[in-house]
């Protein structure tokens, strides 16, 4: 009986520290950009804002070193890097809202971001082999409703733009929804690895597309509540509509039927076309969205007037930006958050915004590569799940921003401002870290089998 003989994989860590190194040379000349050109001299605390930073991004470097050594070289440091210009450009608006009398949220963030990579690092500590994950399946279903129902708690949450998903601790704000992205997740792949051959066959054939059997709908029927009790009580279309496609896209992953993605769809329109009539903050967003150039709309209070700011601001900075500094973002209300990515689009012009969006590109591609080469089925899922978060979110907040769809109140991960969603987005790249650790680690050797296939590794799936 042959062998095969697999050749360790290096670790490249040498690439992933040079690629830290202009990661963290992003940020920092943000930065110093700022300040430069809106005063001509370099920022005072220069020194401890650059310690800061590399003080996180060395924390990082070493934790993914030893915690998880095999990992992709290029998640970590274009995490860093988003980050960093997040934190760049928070500060820049600090400085026009610091003359303003704003908020000013600059060093919270710093906080909050010091805070996400120590739970991400305590992720990858406590979690050595994601596929124990998969014993928490129905307990993360569970923690997922609890997280959801938090902000409808009287007492506890509170209403913001008419939506209710924030929690207030004293003087603490958070936004459940953000774990929960995470959590459901998890239960997601933990349910469909299990339950995958059910629902891979078919049943009628209708125009082309094979339906799956009547029996089987249960659980997508089931989401498809979820989402409308969350659109109904909450009134938020956007972690509906984050949550809903999230399930879908794992669905069609783990059964690679497309009627599942045409059911999702025929499912959730009607549901949203139903909240544009009852809702008046739901039909607003739309109103807002289809005639956001409507003097009427532009001028009424909560009208356009937040969403056409941001389109002129976009369209000032051009191909190449007004520079760091030196445009007008601190105009559109929530520069610093949801409307974070029309802000760069100014000063650093559609060039800069293309050249962030192929950093989040990239990021996501890395997260679809781990799910293809880890070995296991719930990782697969797990990761696949984790990364179309991401696009689905990067999508819906662009398109929010650039008038391709109504906005939904989700925000750019790692660059806005919030500790919810630098929290969730670290933990996320922290699981990515892990499950790409395991996809790129190498295998024991395995014998061929007489058949010539090589048998399923143990905890995996074929």
């Amino acid at each position: 009986m042959a062998t095969v003989t697999i050749a360790p994989a290096r670790p490249r860590r040498f690439l992933e520290m040079l690629l830290m190194l202009l990661a963290l040379a992003v940020g920092v000349g943000g930065y110093i950009l700022t300040s430069v050109n809106r005063t001509g001299e370099v920022p005072s605390d220069l020194v401890v804002h650059v310690s800061i930073l590399v003080a996180f991004a060395i924390i990082a470097e070493v934790g993914v070193h030893f915690l998880a050594p095999y990992a992709d070289p290029v998640i970590l440091p274009i995490t860093v890097a988003l980050t960093g210009i997040g934190l760049a450009m928070i500060h820049r608006l600090d400085q026009s809202y610091a003359l303003i009398g704003g908020n000013i949220v600059g060093r919270r963030q710093l906080i909050f971001v010091g805070l996400a990579i120590l739970l991400g690092a305590l992720a990858l500590i406590v979690l050595r082999d994601h596929r124990k994950l998969r014993r928490f399946t129905y307990t993360c279903g569970a923690l997922s409703l609890i997280l959801l129902l938090l902000p409808m708690t009287p007492g506890l949450g509170h209403e913001t733009f008419g939506a209710k998903v924030w929690i207030r601790i004293g003087s603490l704000s958070l936004q459940p929804g953000e774990l929960v992205k995470i959590t459901l997740a998890i239960f997601f792949a933990g349910y469909l690895v299990a339950n995958r051959d059910n629902l891979a066959i078919g049943g009628p054939k209708v125009l082309g597309l094979r339906l799956p059997r009547i029996r089987d709908l249960g659980p997508i029927m089931v989401i498809w509540l979820l989402g409308i009790a969350i659109l109904v009580l909450q009134r938020d279309l956007g972690t509906s509509l984050l949550f809903f496609g999230l399930f879908v896209a794992v669905l069609y992953v783990a059964t690679n039927r497309v009627s599942w993605l045409v059911l999702g769809f025929v499912l959730f329109t009607p549901a949203v076309l139903l909240a544009i009539r009852i809702f008046g903050h739901v039909r607003a967003r739309f109103t807002i969205w289809l005639h956001a150039l409507d003097p009427a709309i532009y001028e009424q209070n909560g009208g356009s007037f937040q969403l056409v700011q941001s389109f002129f601001g976009q369209a000032s900075g051009g191909l190449m930006g007004t520079g760091w500094g030196r445009g007008y973002p601190q105009l559109v209300p929530l520069a610093n958050s949801d409307f974070i990515l029309s802000s760069l689009a100014e000063e650093l012009g559609l060039t800069g915004l293309f050249a962030i969006l192929l950093l989040y590109v990239i990021l996501i591609e890395r997260g679809f590569r781990a799910a293809i080469g880890v070995r296991d089925g719930f990782g697969k899922l797990l990761a696949a799940g984790l990364s179309f978060s991401l696009a689905l979110q990067l999508f819906v907040v662009l398109g929010g921003v650039t008038g391709l769809i109504p906005l939904t109140g989700l925000t750019a991960p790692f660059l806005a401002a919030g500790g919810s969603s630098m929290l969730s987005s670290w933990i996320t790249v922290a699981l990515l870290l892990r499950i790409s650790d395991a996809a790129r680690r190498p295998a024991t050797p395995t014998p061929w089998s007489d058949s010539g296939q090589i048998p399923a590794m143990a905890g995996g799936t074929q």
